[in-house]
């Protein structure tokens, strides 16, 4: 009678802990950004890299998004939600300012990431 008490409650703890663990959600530890923005001139559609520079601002936040080596998109706002104008300068183009917001909203684990080509009128 004793085994199959022990046996009854070994089953009912196996299951109570499959139970919580139904499901799990495995978040990943990698950064993730939350833009991801393309600039091109608005002539030749040429990619514009070199020298441009483009700041997002949410608020009282803004920050430089960053070019990586060999890449021809500017990111940032890593894991970071928010609402986002964009601001664009480089030599040679007028400046641009975007009206309509970017928003970078996150699921359980990361930021989704809001993707944007913005045009650059030479001067």
């Amino acid at each position: 009678m004793k085994k199959l008490a022990l046996i009854l409650l070994v089953v009912f703890i196996g299951c109570s802990i499959d139970e919580e663990t139904a499901d799990p959600i495995l978040c990943t530890d990698d950064l993730r950004p939350g833009l991801e923005i393309t600039v091109r001139d608005n002539t030749t559609d040429a990619i514009l890299v070199e020298g441009v520079t483009i700041v997002a601002t949410d608020g009282d936040y803004s920050e430089t998004l960053q070019n990586t080596a060999n890449s021809d998109t500017f990111v940032g706002a890593i894991e970071r939600r928010g609402t986002y104008f964009i601001t664009i300068t480089k030599e040679g183009y007028q400046a641009f300012s975007s009206t309509v917001p970017i928003i970078v909203d996150a699921d359980l684990c990361h930021v989704i990431l809001e993707s944007r080509t913005f045009l650059l009128q030479s001067n």
